[in-house]
């Protein structure tokens, strides 16, 4: 399985491409479609020269691909395309080590269809580290509400 073009749009949506390093709100140098690190596993550096949309997008898709291995290893439950997307938006943006480990994973793997319960640890997702304290972010409580409504919407 593989990430639908609603899940690669719900993940640009909120990564938003950027040609050069910046600090994200967890204060993590990034580049590109939300990326702390390259292919070769070396962390983004915020003296790292800028690179072009197309690297930018070779990069989401090195990237995205990872994520999508890891999401299809840690999920035991028979899931959909839909929730699948949904699974692999919000770990490209909390990362594997947090999602293996998360309480969303385990009602996932449960029930995938407990949707009350997966909505709820979905949107426990919305705090980010500012100035070394986690606090809610508005941007997090988009993504979340976004991701839940996806993993629930019926396939047509």
């Amino acid at each position: 399985m593989k990430t639908s073009d609603n899940g690669i749009s719900l993940i640009h949506k909120y990564e938003q491409f950027r040609n050069h390093p910046y600090i994200c709100p967890a204060g993590k140098p990034t580049i590109g479609w939300g990326n702390t690190y390259y292919e070769d596993g070396s962390k983004v550096t915020m003296q790292d020269p800028p690179i072009t949309r197309k690297r930018g997008d070779e990069l989401f898709n090195y990237i995205l691909r990872k994520t999508e291995n890891e999401v299809k290893k840690y999920v035991t439950s028979d899931i959909n395309q839909n929730q699948f997307s949904a699974l692999v938006s919000f770990t490209y943006n909390v990362g594997i080590d947090n999602f293996k480990i998360s309480t969303l994973l385990k009602k996932v793997n449960n029930n995938q269809n407990d949707f009350e319960a997966i909505e709820y640890e979905f949107k426990r997702w919305n705090k980010g580290t500012v100035k070394g304290k986690k606090v809610v972010l508005k941007g997090l409580i988009k993504r979340r509400n976004e991701e839940a409504y996806l993993y629930v919407l019926p396939i047509e």
